[in-house]
């Protein structure tokens, strides 16, 4: 089992900036990939970005050049910088764990007014 804690979640206004992380703990893989999704209401989850345990990341086209996704190993937490939030940026975001088996986080909310 893994277990996946995300924070940083709130409301910020748009042009702002917010950083969320996402803790594992448990039985955690040397290699795996983590990823940050988010679901707006009324549409589905979809990837906003990934990383694997090497650091190569790979983002939603929607995010380019504004999100960041990093990793400390050694504390077994992803983080998302996420600047110039827009509008169209509001959903729950969910990390997952992508390993041996996948696990998801209980998701945050993100909310970036106008």
């Amino acid at each position: 089992q893994v277990q996946l804690v995300e924070s940083g979640g709130g409301l910020v206004q748009a042009g702002g900036s917010l950083r969320l992380s996402c803790a594992a703990s448990g039985n955690i893989s040397s290699i795996n990939h983590m990823g940050w999704y988010r679901q707006a209401p009324g549409k589905q989850r979809v990837l906003v970005a990934a990383i694997t345990s090497g650091g190569s990341t790979n983002y939603a086209d929607s995010v380019k050049g504004r999100f960041t996704i990093s990793r400390d190993n050694a504390k077994n937490t992803v983080y998302l910088q996420m600047n110039s939030l827009k509008p169209e940026d509001s959903a729950v975001y969910y990390c997952k764990y992508i390993g041996y088996r996948n696990y998801w986080g209980q998701g945050t909310q993100v909310t970036v007014s106008s």
